[in-house]
């Protein structure tokens, strides 16, 4: 079993379904953790309390299997990586999903016809196993690049 830490949209049952498909493992909990900061402030800070919110114990951190949907903005998410890894001690795995479909401001009919299509939706792409992708770097250290 695993715990989801969401820093961002909320997921759905199907969203859960596609994880728990993917990683073979049951989501034990999902961590609803608003990854809202304010951009006069400074950020790492911010991110040490988005990490906080997570409520979790050093222990925990450490040894419960983690799965993280990240925070959209780039500059959060890659800050709460580093801090996430400093706490965990390796790279947790993320999540990446996928836009489907239309959705807010697409325009959808003929002519002068609108419909409004409804908020965006989106799929589980992929879970990404960072660590694995940080180790294999590793062997590319001092040789040419192989994906």
């Amino acid at each position: 079993m695993m715990i989801l830490l969401n820093f961002a949209h909320p997921l759905t049952p199907d969203h859960l379904q596609q994880i728990e498909a993917l990683t073979g493992q049951k989501v034990e909990r999902v961590v609803e953790v608003p990854s809202q900061i304010d951009p006069q402030q400074p950020l790492v800070p911010q991110v040490v309390a988005l990490a906080d919110a997570a409520g979790l114990s050093p222990a925990e951190w450490q040894t419960l299997p983690l799965l993280v949907n990240p925070p959209s903005l780039n500059f959060i998410a890659v800050t709460l990586l580093a801090e996430l890894h400093g706490r965990c001690g390796y790279f947790p795995a993320h999540l990446r999903l996928r836009r489907v479909g239309v959705g807010e401001g697409d325009r959808v009919g003929e002519g002068n016809a609108f419909a409004y299509p409804g908020p965006p939706r989106y799929e589980v792409a992929e879970i990404l196993d960072l660590q694995a992708v940080r180790d294999k770097a590793r062997t590319r250290r001092n040789s040419p690049s192989e994906p």
